[in-house]
């Protein structure tokens, strides 16, 4: 039923949660894992505006914040193969629902599962979180982990 899962991730404690339940999938004949990391260009230019930091530190900043990345989704994705599945790395860039939208089109994924809520609990109070804009706008079934 579902081929092919969008997994996003923040590396948050829920979304680890939610890896167990993509893990479980596998046993309903999932063959195929997109495993996706989007890097909120908002922080980045946050930290950049706040911080009073030149062009070239801001982009010594996002390299760091991708190598750290790397580092954390390599573990996920040596776990995923581990369990059997075939796994495409994404890690993208922008704002995370739409990044997720966008990604989850692109990749015709059968299913989205994703976590509850993510890092930034202050964010979602105001904003919304992403997992809840992801269910509004998704076009395919998507399954949200709770904490």
């Amino acid at each position: 039923m579902f081929k092919k899962i969008l997994y996003p991730t923040d590396f948050s404690d829920v979304s680890k949660k939610a890896l167990d339940y993509v893990k479980q999938l596998k046993e309903a004949g999932t063959k195929e894992v997109i495993l996706l990391h989007i890097i909120d260009k908002r922080e980045v230019e946050s930290i950049a505006r706040y911080g009073e930091v030149s062009m070239s530190l801001e982009k010594g900043l996002e390299e760091k914040m991708e190598e750290s990345v790397k580092q954390e989704i390599g573990a996920i994705e040596a776990e995923l193969r581990e369990s059997g599945f075939d796994v495409k790395v994404r890690i993208e860039k922008g704002i995370p629902f739409r990044e997720i939208l966008r990604v989850e089109e692109e990749e015709e994924a059968s299913v989205v599962v994703i976590g509850s809520h993510g890092k930034s609990c202050v964010e979602e109070m105001f904003l919304g979180s992403v997992s809840e804009r992801v269910v509004r706008k998704s076009k395919r079934p998507v399954l949200v982990i709770r904490r």
